[in-house]
């Protein structure tokens, strides 16, 4: 049952537009419900989820969609209702306190606090009714407002401690001074390895049991392991885990892509919603082994991610949409769903019977119904071998997408978050270096152009959400350091030195709002911020890195392309800040370890001396891009030197950097010095080969 239309009509976010006809009296995070709640002396419920997340639907059509659960809450509390995606500063503060008074967390995430936002009760899903030990909302209300009545002391005494907890263990000063930290060392590393291996599932590729995320920093630290030591359990841990995924459930066999995690160890049965961030973050997976180890496979399932978000997650605009929905029809997963009696229907009985083959269907299915636990009939397509690129069943493929696109199809959060297109950017661009793919570097460029130039506000700062024609809320730590990483990638897929000299203003930018000039690290949000409770600083490495480990790698790798001591004197303040938590278990920050990979060295800067419109000279790029190269920088020397100017008013030492004899010539420099320069790519990859190999 709907209602008249309440505070969250008019919001540009889908998940807050999903509960505008909610009956209960929902506000959006402002002023106005802080007034309320202060004027007529009620605690806020504070509900906070995101449009593609099936148990924030269960939540609302169980809940917020009963009038008598609505009345409750409406009589007792001020509702405010956050959409995590607009407002992860909000989220992970709240996160942080359902973690700290439960032991766990999760959307949707329900707090209860003052009107001074000091949270007194923390938690998760929330039914209707009370059932097998857990609390309804037709109970859980009253008792609140029986509580906040008769009791409230209790209440705002615990709310004190909790925020004093909060302010301990995630607050500006839980981060040691840089001069008194130690630096991390590559027994850090070492130990982020042994701790990998030890909760590695040999059979079905994946760390720990299920539910199972992708993880794919994760896989990209252990290709920089091997690559380091050599060590062939670290690569044989990612070729498991990306062959799984790739022939699992998790991933859309027909329409490309992934979902978000599996409930499963087998990565059969995911939660069936697509992020942007986890393809961004796979493709790069794929991308990186497919240059340690040249598999095809890995290539393919590159592009084919690239397929799906070019053909579904763009925008006409150039930016990249935020996710895909789980549900459709009110049902997860029915979208993706098979019987055998449909394919018989859509294929005919002889390629239907391939097809079941193949994709391990079954007449009784794989899918269990999420009220009974009985299998139902219904299939989650899956591969028992690796596709093999059989024209047959390319065709098969093709017919059961065909059909799949006449079914209701999920909704789409369509908003343009900027730190996730900076993941986007990152990883087309490297699948343009990688898979020699302009159209890729093309689709990467429109992507920064947008959020460069449409997601800025009236001030001409950078904003972390557009919609509808409009750019809000502050831009934050994520925002900055994910673009960064993309134009850098961007600037290494085209030369084209208007992406560094972008990324380096950004970075700047990053460094004068964010940084914490006691303590050395980054703030996630900046210093005229709105303020909460706490001013948090990230470095856990989730689904999402965090934008300290990605800034880490950033100023290395800035560092080496411009020679700017200075960079390398502020990410060496950043690893010391974390230091000791990350040393602890350091399992848990892969992406610092992938910064601190190239911290260690050795590294070396690669400077390609050419016409960039001679072949001769593309061909030398290009076999310096497929190489796996993790702790090199790329630039390219123009030989027009008015182009040069540009770049050396950049990086000053590429100025006396020449052709000889009109050919590309390669200068490879390691530790600040430099070797003879070559026009021999071979010679020039093998003054390299410590630091990777061509691949081919």
């Amino acid at each position: 049952m709907k209602g008249a239309s309440n505070r969250l009509a008019g919001e540009k976010s889908p998940y807050l537009a999903q509960h505008a006809d909610n009956p209960v009296d929902w506000y959006p995070w402002g002023p106005e419900a802080f007034d309320r709640a202060r004027r007529e002396d009620r605690p806020i419920f504070l509900s906070i989820g995101y449009s593609t997340c099936h148990w924030c639907h269960v939540m609302a059509h169980e809940s917020f969609e009963d009038p008598e659960v609505a009345a409750l809450m409406n009589e007792a509390f001020v509702n405010i209702k956050v959409d995590r995606e607009e407002r992860p500063d909000i989220d992970g503060v709240y996160m942080a306190v359902c973690q700290m008074m439960t032991g766990g967390g999760g959307w949707p995430l329900t707090i209860l606090m003052t009107a001074d936002r000091r949270p007194f009760f923390a938690g998760t899903y929330i039914p209707r009714t009370t059932r097998f030990g857990r609390i309804g909302m037709l109970d859980f209300v009253p008792r609140i407002q029986e509580i906040w009545t008769s009791r409230r002391g209790d209440l705002l005494e615990a709310a004190d401690q909790i925020t004093q907890a909060l302010r301990r263990t995630t607050g500006a000063r839980t981060t040691p001074p840089p001069g008194v930290a130690e630096a991390p060392t590559i027994e850090t590393v070492e130990l982020g390895f042994r701790q990998l291996a030890r909760t590695f599932d040999a059979e079905h590729g994946g760390f720990g049991h299920a539910p199972k995320f992708p993880t794919p920093h994760m896989l990209t630290f252990l290709l920089r392991y091997h690559q380091r030591t050599g060590a062939p359990e670290a690569l044989e841990m990612v070729e498991t885990t990306l062959r799984n995924l790739r022939r699992g459930g998790i991933y859309d066999q027909l329409g490309f892509g992934f979902h978000r995690y599996s409930t499963d160890e087998r990565w059969l049965v995911p939660h069936f919603e697509k992020m942007l961030y986890d393809q961004a973050l796979l493709a790069l997976a794929y991308l990186e082994a497919y240059q340690v180890g040249g598999d095809e496979l890995h290539a393919r399932t590159a592009r084919e991610i690239f397929t799906y978000v070019l053909r579904d997650m763009t925008d006409t605009g150039g930016g990249f949409h935020s996710a895909e929905d789980a549900d459709s029809e009110g049902e997860e997963g029915k979208y993706y769903l098979w019987t055998a009696d449909e394919l018989r229907r859509v294929l005919g009985e002889a390629d239907a019977r391939l097809a079941t083959e193949r994709f391990g269907v079954r007449e009784e299915g794989n899918f269990r119904d999420e009220a009974t636990g009985q299998l139902c009939g219904a299939n989650i397509l899956h591969l028992r071998a690796d596709p093999d690129g059989d024209e047959r069943m390319e065709a098969i493929r093709a017919r059961l997408l065909e059909q799949r696109e006449r079914r209701v199809r999920p909704a789409r959060d369509d908003k343009i978050l900027a730190d996730w297109n900076g993941l986007m950017i990152a990883a087309l661009a490297r699948g343009a270096q990688v898979l020699g793919e302009e159209s890729y570097a093309a689709a990467a460029s429109r992507a920064a152009e947008f959020v460069l130039t449409r997601m800025r506000g009236p001030d001409g700062a950078l904003r972390h959400r557009f919609r509808d024609g409009d750019a809000a809320f502050p831009a934050l730590l994520d925002d900055h350091a994910f673009l960064v990483w993309g134009l850098i990638e961007l600037y290494q897929a085209t030369f084209e030195p208007r992406h560094l000299e972008r990324a380096l203003s950004l970075n700047r930018e990053m460094l004068e709002r964010y940084w914490d000039p006691e303590r050395g690290a980054l703030f996630t949000a900046a210093a005229d911020a709105e303020d909460l409770l706490v001013r948090q600083k990230s470095i856990h490495d989730g689904a999402v890195p965090s934008g300290n480990s990605v800034a880490l790698w950033n100023l290395l790798r800035l560092c080496r392309i411009t020679g700017e001591a200075a960079l390398e004197e502020r990410a060496d303040a950043l690893a010391r800040s974390f230091s000791e938590r990350v040393g602890a278990g350091p399992a848990a920050f892969t992406q610092f370890l992938v910064g601190l990979d190239f911290g260690l060295g050795p590294t070396h800067e690669v400077v390609v001396a050419g016409d960039p419109g001679a072949g001769e000279t593309r061909q030398v790029l290009r076999r310096l891009q497929r190489a796996y190269l993790p702790r090199a920088v790329l630039l390219l020397r123009p030989d027009d030197e008015g182009q040069a100017a540009a770049l050396a008013a950049l990086v000053p030492s590429i100025a006396a950097q020449r052709a000889i004899d009109g050919r590309p010539t390669i200068y490879v420099c390691q530790g600040f010095e430099c070797r003879r320069p070559t026009t021999d790519v071979a010679q020039a990859l093998a003054a390299l080969a410590g630091e990777g190999s061509e691949g081919d």
